[in-house]
């Protein structure tokens, strides 16, 4: 994506190194900034239409959470899936090669550990607020591939935004006293933008694999969000650019990636909710931004997956192609 600069004077850029490969499933890695990479050469569109199964998937295991952030999508509840119910969706997700055990908080399981134990034939990225990060580290070590904490900025802006920063960064440090990999995650807001330096200086200082910035969508508590914390997707290049260019006279060494809502990413995400229903996300024109695609309790995601309307920008986004993106350098 090309990316179009506004200041007149920029400080040179060095090179970036290419970024670890961790994993291989021929052209396509999954890489040391947990994201997943294309090898040269590769078509990501000749890819998905070869695919009879999704790159990634996001799996509800609870929609309950501790914390109310003003930007949350997910806010309707429904009672979390059995065990029963999880080991059906995961014998249907064969062929997929990552699975994100989202929410609501699913740290608030008590058995996400043996949850996550389940899921140990794929990548297992676990997005959290990490608050019951000190209770559960320790059961967790060793049984997902990295950890994906919600984390907007330093303390007055997650405090602001999010909820408790010093409760949540105890359950950082435990997390990582373990040897779990992190990656952050932060909802760009126009107040929060001038946070996003220090956030990515804070997961340098984690050794942290990602920083991934997404923009809020319209649903959920975001409904009520003001009109002016929505950023453009030009505002949204520009404080990238402004961030890769930081990131470069400052050294930081994580993945940077920045997702705009445009038509290469709609529907790029397919959402398991808690009774096993996948939803293509974000469909801009469906009320709920969701388009039902079927059930995983019933059926498996190749069928799901032939009758998904939008694996071309899957495997665009997920591999870096339709958005903005800086690999994690090498120390």
């Amino acid at each position: 994506m090309t990316l179009t600069r506004t200041s007149t004077t920029l400080l040179p850029v060095p090179p970036v190194p290419p970024a670890a490969r961790v994993g291989s499933d021929g052209p396509v890695v999954f890489t040391s900034g947990h994201h997943f990479a294309l090898e040269q050469g590769a078509d990501p569109v000749a890819l998905a239409g070869a695919a009879s199964a999704p790159l990634s998937v996001i799996v509800q295991v609870t929609r309950r959470c501790d914390f109310g952030c003003g930007f949350c999508s997910e806010i309707v509840q429904m009672p979390d899936p059995t065990l029963a119910q999880l080991d059906a969706i995961r014998a249907n997700l064969a062929g997929t090669r990552r699975v994100f055990l989202s929410g609501g908080e699913p740290l608030l399981r008590r058995d996400i550990a043996e949850i996550a134990g389940m899921f140990s034939g794929f990548v297992v990225g676990l997005p959290t607020n990490a608050t019951r990060g000190v209770a559960l580290a320790a059961q967790l070590a060793g049984k997902v591939s990295f950890v994906n904490v919600g984390f907007d900025g330093p303390r007055a802006v997650f405090s602001r935004v999010r909820g408790d920063y010093d409760k949540a960064m105890a359950g950082v440090r435990a997390l990582a006293a373990t040897g779990l990999p992190l990656s952050l995650s932060a909802v760009v807001l126009r107040s929060t933008m001038h946070g996003l330096p220090y956030l990515c200086q804070i997961a340098d200082v984690l050794d942290a694999g990602k920083v991934k910035l997404i923009l809020p969508l319209r649903k959920g508590n975001a409904l009520g969000l003001p009109e002016r914390e929505f950023i453009t997707t030009g505002e949204a290049a520009q404080e990238f650019t402004r961030l890769a260019e930081l990131r470069a006279v400052h050294d930081w060494r994580p993945a940077l990636r920045m997702t705009p809502w445009t038509p290469e990413t709609e529907g790029h995400m397919i959402v398991v909710e808690p009774d096993g229903s996948a939803q293509a996300w974000p469909v801009y024109d469906e009320p709920d931004l969701f388009t039902y695609l079927g059930n995983l309790q019933h059926e498996p995601v190749s069928q799901i997956w032939e009758r998904y309307p939008y694996k071309t920008n899957h495997f665009r986004k997920y591999l870096g192609a339709s958005i903005h993106t800086a690999a994690r350098t090498a120390p």
